[in-house]
């Protein structure tokens, strides 16, 4: 079995399996049930079925490295138009939570750096596994989401920050997520409602804060909420309208950026538009943090969950 890179404190590994056939992974990363072997890139193991996945071994080479220098640039440089009103606080609140554990291991899906508040999550006896398709310096193994390589309860924690857009099938998504957790392991997902597309054609899905606590029907809700509120989607939708004037790609760029740099100041108007019924209807994007169950929540309990604002 090969180590990952570790990011907490040195326990041992998660426990890997074939995404194929779900038999062990032995010396080599070759599957002692179906005689699968997966390559090694830049150190990292990648472990998905090329059979399923919309990905292959190429596409992962191909994606291995650092972003270009442009598009690192322009992340330091140009203002997000996105606010995030949540996250930081409740990694804090899962950090507290996992530390009354013993030896507690946090999974972190599709987002290898968990975002920019995902580091109030580390502490020196969380051990992170942060998993990933594109290899950064922080992936522990390239995987697919919808075919999990890890046995079932190897997990304390499941992280999956803004990603859930970007799988064809949200809900095998979860239901590996609530696979390889322990029984009362805890699961924190952020996923857009009110934004356009991103990441070109891996970009599929969209939810609506009961949509999206109905795709985690398998979890007791801790807590839910707006990530982002109707400021930042009316930002998305102003500069997504502006480069959609363009006719070539180069401009597109130039028109996204200026977009952007505008109407950026509209995502500081979300604490203060998310206190009303009808931001629910029109926010950016939401947040659910939950705890593994076996009993999920009837439809209708979920309607009666509705916050919005009927008009």
């Amino acid at each position: 079995m090969t180590e990952p890179r570790r990011q907490g404190a040195s326990h041992a590994p998660a426990v890997l399996q074939c995404p194929r056939c779900t038999q062990g992974l032995g010396a080599g990363l070759v599957c002692g049930g179906c005689g699968a072997t997966y390559p090694v890139v830049n150190g990292v193991p990648v472990l998905i079925d090329e059979r399923e996945s919309v990905f292959s071994f190429d596409d992962v080479r191909g994606m291995a490295g650092r972003p270009p220098l442009s598009r690192r640039i322009g992340r330091r440089l140009v203002p997000g138009i996105s606010s995030n009103m949540t996250t930081g606080r409740i990694y804090d609140e899962l950090r507290t939570l996992l530390l009354r554990r013993s030896d507690p291991t946090v999974l972190c899906i599709g987002n290898a750096d968990g975002g920019k508040e995902f580091g109030r999550l580390r502490h020196p006896d969380v051990t992170i596994i942060s998993t990933d398709v594109a290899i950064t310096a922080r992936t522990d193994y390239a995987v697919d989401a919808h075919s999990l390589p890890f046995v079932d309860g190897s997990f304390d924690a499941v992280v999956a920050q803004a990603v859930l857009e970007h799988v064809a099938d949200p809900g095998r998504c979860v239901a590996e997520i609530h696979r390889v957790l322990r029984p009362d392991g805890f699961v924190f997902a952020e996923t857009p409602f009110m934004q356009q597309v991103h990441e070109g054609r891996f970009d599929f899905t969209r939810f609506t804060h009961l949509g999206h606590r109905r795709l985690f029907r398998m979890f007791i809700e801790l807590e839910s909420g707006q990530v982002a509120s109707a400021g930042s989607a009316l930002a998305w939708s102003l500069t997504y309208f502006l480069a959609s004037l363009a006719t070539t790609q180069k401009w597109r760029q130039a028109l996204y950026i200026t977009g952007r740099s505008a109407f950026f100041w509209l995502r500081y108007l979300d604490r203060w538009i998310s206190r009303t019924p009808g931001s629910w209807d029109s926010a950016s994007s939401f947040y659910f943090f939950g705890r593994r169950t076996e009993h999920p929540i009837t439809d209708r309990a979920l309607v009666a969950g509705y916050r919005g604002a009927e008009l």
